[in-house]
């Protein structure tokens, strides 16, 4: 009897040694789980899909989840509720420098730089003055430089010939206003303009003004930024001028001051449009037969001396949350998605570019240069780039900005002097708080 019961207690403690170990076991080959946020451009939602696939059958021991960015106004907005609420994924590949601060100061971001291997890998692949740029003044990196998108003026080649405009005509104010005039018609007959040469945005919301009247500070300035010690300095020449140029275009009608459903570019009521090379692969699988478009620098006021003409970069960077939980395997997955071959992949697939050392020496870069005719124009324009100023009130900044183009440029019911003296007084207040 006392032997069956010993029997009995020595079973069951194998059993219950051998649950331990399986659970052990079971544990120790539960593999990591990160989260992904990529960019809602359908582009690089493809090239991400594409990138976590090969990565999660490569890595069974650290998989990648992709998730869609939530649905908001702009992924800076996304991101600082995520950051409020402790949701924000493992990594995200839409960080714009702009709103860095503001990511820090929720600690929302993690120092990159303590990763194993940081410079090493960073400054393998990119050019130090652009990591310099994106380090914070505590010298912690909080941010992966990743890519830029310089933005220039797309012109449709065959309206401009037929209006008899010289796409180099567009490369100064007088001469854009000139071809603007010459594009502003009724083609249809009904006694209205239905045909212009430029269209910029009347919505207001705040990020619009990166891509009509801060580009065209960028350009006007010689690669400037609204903020200058702590102070707004926009409120000069450049700053009148480019604000005076735009208010031209609408109060002479040679603007329209509605929307229009589409794409207003590929339909051929305007024939120029201000954008980076993000457009090029939605424009390449949409435009009608027989569309012809290439690029030109910015415009630039008439008394612009410079060699050069600058541009607002558009740049987006890659960052890991403090949230995660695997910042070692949330960099490995980093590292892959930056790799020379996957470099060579994204610019063929979005025409964007990244921030990659010698980028026309990657294997590939010649068949995709091939088979994309305007890429060096952009390489070129890359070299004279300019992002925004990195400060904690960006929105604010741009959301009073964008309150005087409206007055001032659309409605004309301010100078461009008067404009940018209200915007100049409203900024500093904000840069005070």
């Amino acid at each position: 009897m006392r032997t069956n019961v010993k029997s009995r207690v020595a079973a069951l403690v194998a059993a219950i040694l051998m649950v331990s170990l399986s659970c052990g076991i079971m544990e120790a080959k539960a593999p990591v789980t990160i989260t992904f946020w990529p960019s809602s451009n359908p582009q690089e939602i493809e090239f991400a899909k594409i990138i976590v696939a090969r990565w999660n059958k490569e890595n069974p021991d650290i998989q990648v989840k992709m998730e869609p960015l939530p649905a908001s106004r702009s992924t800076e907005e996304v991101l600082l509720a995520a950051i409020a609420a402790g949701t924000t994924p493992d990594v995200c590949a839409n960080i714009y420098p702009g709103a860095i601060t503001q990511y820090i100061a929720g600690k929302g971001l993690y120092p990159h730089d303590e990763l194993p291997g940081f410079y090493d890998f960073v400054y393998d692949r990119t050019p130090k003055e652009i990591v310099d740029s994106f380090t914070y003044r505590d010298g912690h990196v909080y941010q992966i430089p990743w890519k830029a998108n310089p933005v220039m003026v797309a012109y449709n080649v065959n309206l401009l010939k037929e209006n008899g405009i010289d796409p180099r005509s567009l490369l100064t104010y007088s001469g854009f206003l000139k071809a603007a005039e010459k594009m502003a018609k009724d083609t249809d007959g009904d006694g209205r303009i239905d045909q212009w040469l430029y269209s910029p945005s009347i919505d207001v919301t705040w990020w619009q003004r990166f891509f009509d009247f801060y580009t065209l500070y960028v350009a006007a300035s010689g690669g400037r930024t609204l903020i200058e010690g702590g102070k707004a300095a926009f409120n000069d020449s450049e700053g009148v001028a480019a604000m005076g140029f735009l208010q031209e275009l609408f109060r002479r009608g040679y603007a329209p001051k509605s929307t229009f459903p589409g794409d207003v570019f590929l339909q051929e009521k305007i024939a120029t449009y201000i954008t980076g090379p993000f457009a090029i692969p939605f424009w390449e699988s949409m435009k009608p037969k027989g569309f012809e478009y290439d690029f030109v620098p910015l415009p630039v006021p008439d008394f612009y001396t410079g060699k050069e003409v600058w541009t607002y970069s558009d740049p987006k960077n890659i960052g890991i949350f403090q949230t995660t939980r695997h910042p070692e395997e949330a960099w490995e997955f980093v590292k892959f998605l930056l790799s020379p071959e996957n470099d060579a992949m994204f610019l063929a697939m979005t025409s964007q570019i990244p921030f990659r050392k010698n980028l026309d020496k990657v294997e590939g870069f010649a068949s995709i240069a091939r088979s994309q005719p305007y890429l060096p124009r952009f390489m070129v324009q890359s070299r004279y780039t300019q992002g925004a100023d990195n400060v904690k009130p960006l929105v604010e900044i741009y959301d009073a900005i964008a309150q005087e183009y409206q007055y001032c440029a659309v409605l004309g019911q301010e100078t461009p002097e008067e404009a940018m003296e209200i915007a100049e007084e409203r900024v500093n207040e904000i840069l005070s708080y």
